[in-house]
């Protein structure tokens, strides 16, 4: 088994190295869309799973890795809709908690799990109280508001 998990790696665009063997690179999907600037967007996992429900045994990985969508005010055939998926606007919160758990399950203890966020359509403060675990470390910017996006990495660690 692979030491780290990205169960929801889309097209793996934040990854220097897109074909690391290091990492188990999952997604839902498996198909490729031509976006309207007529580039080519490839979501080609090594393995199809649903986040939701991780086929892992408890404990597998060192690292875990989650990058869920975070838009839901985002028509799914839309580049962005296409390029980082859509949640369901009145599942979402059941959603992202049973995602987040999972990835805890399979995760070693003594390691790691980075959750990358944007707080365009949902806060980092509504995220992280239907989440109902506090980050060790990570981008602490909260608005409150939905004016501005930014970007957050967050890190999980557990404990033995």
């Amino acid at each position: 088994m692979k030491p780290i998990l990205d169960p929801m790696s889309g097209s793996r665009m934040f990854y220097f190295d897109k074909n690391n063997t290091s990492v188990l690179f999952g997604d839902i999907r498996d198909e490729s869309y031509w976006l309207s600037d007529y580039s080519k967007l490839v979501i080609h996992p090594d393995q199809q799973m649903d986040a939701r429900e991780l086929p892992f045994p408890d404990s597998s990985f060192h690292l875990v890795v989650l990058d869920p969508p975070h838009l839901y005010n985002c028509g799914k055939n839309s580049d962005l809709g296409k390029s980082y998926g859509v949640l369901n606007k009145s599942t979402w919160e059941t959603d992202l908690k049973q995602i987040f758990n999972e990835a805890w399950r399979v995760l070693k203890p003594n390691s790691t799990l980075i959750f990358k966020w944007a707080d365009k359509d949902i806060t980092l403060n509504h995220l992280l109280y239907v989440l109902g675990r506090e980050p060790i470390f990570g981008d602490k910017k909260i608005s409150g508001r939905k004016l501005d996006t930014h970007r957050f990495w967050l890190v999980f660690f557990k404990e033995k």
